[in-house]
Order: structure tokens, then C-alpha cells, then sequence
């Protein structure tokens, strides 16, 4: 009985997803210019025998040819020159001889590709990400060569080089965890373990022989696999400035340990049965101290698990990772960091604030509104003094303080300030105005997320013209805009 049309019809494909067997075979490409080069690109990626069938090339494919190890079959095309092909490519630019060659091939019954014509096409070529002997082809059945071409980049980035050499890797333990492990959800957990595990992170970090030496003990039933911490930036909130390598760790992490800060989209980016564990700290009211925080990591990690500690901004920016590198070394537990975008940056780029400025700025200080007793920072007023843009992190708060202390040291009155609230995430504002109106910003009831206070002369060359006052429109001034 045949199967139903429906309007479901526009969910499925026109083409089954298939890898052809190249290797030791035939692949033959006809055309002379930049099309048959970009194909012969392509093929030389695989270990496919690719002849190339015109009587003269254009520059480009003869340096496509030379680097891909081609051979050259200088003869006009005829049809018992592809006898015998895997893969035929038709590059001709020309509608009528790439015609020729298709309905050539297809007597012969070899697979054939017409470069940019889809209704000619038998199969059409992905856009490749290669990670031998992975590979990840990604097509728009010929709709939209250009969007597959951009989620090929986004899956480039995501996956790292060395994913091959951990397949490779795997397959040279296949026959030992068959005997080994004869049960499949057993097998099935191991393998887990093995791609995402200890094994996976040494070989992604360039240490095959750690790598191996995991894998051995994976194999052979180690139960006392040592936990590992890594100390990880999220960044100033948007999920797309968080690093490929947080984003692949997130993904390995048994145990999450996060701060108030970290938004839940990007703490949600890691394994569905990771447990999280929060000890975000509030204005005021340490929900969770830092004792207890070193405590817990170094408490998961000796249970063997995988724990990502994931902090705001960058973990070594006033992320009080020092204390926590501090006690994973008193316990001997091995840990590694991982950067992000600190807020500074975040902020200096929403607002277009050059932190540092030919013949205006040339030093950048990230300074904390508060020291750990509360109160405000009096050391590096003198640093502004000098020209050098100062980040204030957590700053609202003391903001008028701080501008008090400046302006006591000397500084003018009338130096250029920006405020920027949740920087880089959507519900981003910024504030632009004169030092010595930060005492009214600090009194705002409107500003309720975490402040970053740029200072310095830097800011005048800022997009200030998109900000709102630092101090807020009286109702009369409301009123005449």
C-alpha cells in the first residue's frame, strides 16, 4: 500500500545520508577551471585515486591537482575514460556538457554529480568536517550551499582536532573490551565513560600517552579513577562568548558548582545528569562560604568525579580562584583552568570603549569597588591620576565613594564615565556622564544587575550617544524631551 502524502511530507528528507568507499578507488573529476579545483579540494581529503579529465587546466586547479596528488588526463571527455569510476564530478560550466557527462555515467550506472546543477545531481556533497576517521557532511540538498556552509563552521569549531586520534584510540581497545566486558549496557557504560571521560580529556589536551594509559585503566575495571576540577570562566552571561573548551567540559562534568551569577541557559549547557550544586554568593548574604566551596570541590573530586567550578567572567579576575587553586593543592587533587571574557571586556565592547588608546591611555587597571573588610579602595587612585582607564567590578554600590576618593586625590571632576549594566546579555544598559555625577547613579533604584564602571578619558571615544545619564532626567527634563 502506498504511503500517505501529507503536509508531515515537508519534514522529511529527499535524499538517505550515505559515505561512499573512496579509498584505493577511482574518483574522477571533468572541468578545467575554479569548480572542478574546489572539488579536487574536497577529494583530497579523502585517500580516493582522482583523476582529473580535461585538456588543459586553469591555474587554480593545477595547484589544486598538485597539492591533492591528482593525476592529469589531458583528453577531451569521453565516456570510456570513466569506465570504471566510484565518483564522477562534472564541472564544465556548461549546462549542456555537464549533460554529456552525466547522462554518460549514469549508462554505466557510476554515481555522478553536476557542480551547482541539483536536478542533475545522483548524490550531492556535503559540506565536510574532517576529523579522520570521523567525518561530519552536512547538506541543504542543493537549496543552500551557503547555510551549510556556515554550520559546517559552527561544527568546526565545537570539535576538536583531536577527535580522531581518540576514535583511533578506541578502536585499538574494541577487541579487549569485547572480551572484557561481555555485557552490552556494560559496554555501553564503558564507552560512555571512555568518550567523555579521562581518556577523552588527556587526548583532547595533546597527551596521547595519558590518554592510553586512562584507557587501560578503564578497561581493566579501575574503580579509583582520580576526580579532576577545572576552574572555568562563563563569561559575562551570553551563552555564544562562553569558550568552545567550557562548553565541551560542561558536557564531561559529573558535579557543577556555580555562582549566582552564571545564568541558568549556560549552567543547562551541561550533561542532563550532571548534578548541580549552587553556592552563588548575593549582595550581602554569602549563601555559601568559601570554605565550604573549597570543601565541596575537593570532597567531589576525592569521590572521582569531574567537577567543573563554574564562575562569572573570568575565574582569575576577582573570581577568588586563587583560595580555591590553594586547597586543591593542600589535597593534591589536579585541577586546570580555563579562561573566559572577563566583564571588562564584555563591556568595553557593547559600549565601544577602547580601554587603551594611543597618546590617551596606555595602562588598563581592574580594580574592585570594595576590599574584603568593605570598605573602599584607596590604592589605585593614583593609577587613574596617571591616565590609565580603570574596570571597576561590583561598583554601583560604592560608586559615589569611589568618585569621592578620586576626586580627593585630584582627579577632575569632569572625567568621562560609562556604567554598564548586565554587560553583553540582553536586558544590557549603559550609563555615560562625569565622574562626579557616579553619587546619583549609586542612589538609582532602576539598576538592579551586576554594574561594571569604566573611568578614565577613554571613554569619551565610547558610543555614548546610545546611553542613558548616569544621573537620572528630573520630571521636568522627562518632560521637555
Amino acid at each position: 500500500m502506498a504511503r500517505r502524502h501529507d503536509q508531515n511530507d515537508s519534514n522529511r528528507l529527499d535524499v538517505f545520508p550515505t559515505f561512499h568507499k573512496v579509498a584505493g578507488r577511482r574518483v574522477v573529476v571533468v572541468g578545467a577551471g575554479e569548480e572542478a579545483a574546489a572539488k579536487v579540494r574536497l577529494l583530497g581529503e579523502t585517500n580516493a585515486l582522482i583523476e582529473i579529465l580535461t585538456p588543459e587546466m586553469e591555474p587554480a586547479l593545477a595547484r589544486a591537482t598538485e597539492r591533492a596528488g591528482a593525476r592529469h588526463v589531458a583528453q577531451a571527455f569521453s565516456s570510456d575514460l570513466i569506465e570504471g569510476a566510484a565518483l564522477v564530478f562534472s564541472a564544465r560550466e556548461d549546462e549542456a556538457l555537464d549533460r554529456t557527462v552525466v547522462e554518460a555515467a549514469r549508462a554505466l550506472g557510476i554515481p555522478v554529480n553536476a557542480v551547482d546543477r541539483p536536478e542533475m545531481c545522483d548524490f550531492y556533497t556535503g559540506a565536510l568536517v574532517n576529523r579522520a576517521p570521523v567525518a561530519v557532511a552536512i547538506t541543504s540538498t542543493g537549496v543552500g550551499p551557503v547555510l551549510a556552509r556556515h554550520i559546517r563552521a559552527r561544527i568546526e569549531a565545537l570539535l576538536p582536532r583531536e577527535t580522531g586520534m581518540l576514535a583511533r584510540l578506541a578502536e585499538s581497545f574494541r577487541e579487549t573490551v569485547a572480551r572484557l566486558v561481555p555485557t552490552g549496557e556494560a559496554r555501553r557504560r564503558l564507552w560512555a565513560t571512555f568518550f567523555s571521560g579521562p581518556v577523552a580529556h588527556e587526548t583532547y589536551a595533546g597527551r596521547i600517552d595519558a590518554a592510553r594509559a586512562a584507557a587501560n585503566r578503564l578497561v581493566n575495571g579501575a574503580s579509583d579513577e582520580a576526580g579532576f576540577v577545572w576552574l572555568i570562566g562563563a563569561g559575562p552571561g551570553a551563552e555564544d562568548l562562553l569558550t568552545l573548551r567550557a562548553q565541551r567540559l560542561l558536557q564531561e562534568a559529573d558535579v557543577i558548582v556555580h555562582d549566582r551569577l552564571v545564568p541558568e541557559a549556560v549552567v543547562a549547557m551541561g550533561r542532563r545528569d550532571a548534578r548541580r550544586i549552587s553556592v552563588g554568593k548575593a549582595k550581602g548574604a554569602h549563601s555559601v562560604s568559601q570554605d565550604r566551596i573549597n570543601e565541596i570541590l575537593v570532597e567531589q573530586a576525592a569521590k572521582g568525579q569531574r567537577v567543573v567550578r563554574l564562575k562569572s567572567g573570568d575565574p582569575m579576575i576577582f573570581g577568588r580562584a586563587g583560595e580555591e587553586i590553594a586547597a586543591l593543592r593542600e589535597a593534591d587533587v589536579a585541577y586546570e583552568i580555563v579562561p573566559g571574557v572577563t566583564a571588562a571586556f564584555a563591556a568595553a565592547a557593547s559600549a565601544e570603549i577602547p580601554l587603551t588608546l594611543r597618546d590617551v591611555a596606555s595602562s588598563l587597571v581592574f580594580a574592585t569597588g570594595h576590599d574584603k573588610h568593605g570598605e573602599t579602595l584607596p590604592d589605585w587612585a593614583g593609577l587613574a591620576l596617571t591616565g590609565s582607564t580603570v574596570a571597576v567590578y561590583m561598583g554601583r554600590t560604592v560608586a559615589g565613594r569611589v568618585a569621592d576618593r578620586l576626586i580627593e586625590a585630584g582627579l577632575a571632576a569632569a572625567t568621562p564615565v560609562m556604567a554598564i549594566e548586565n554587560a553583553a546579555r540582553r536586558e544590557e544598559r549603559s550609563f555615560a556622564g562625569k565622574i562626579d555625577e557616579l553619587s546619583a547613579f549609586a542612589d538609582r533604584e532602576d539598576v538592579n544587575g551586576p554594574v561594571l564602571i569604566v573611568i578614565g578619558e577613554v571613554v569619551a571615544h565610547a558610543a555614548i550617544e546610545r546611553a542613558e545619564p548616569l544621573k537620572p532626567l528630573s520630571i521636568s527634563q522627562v518632560q521637555a524631551a
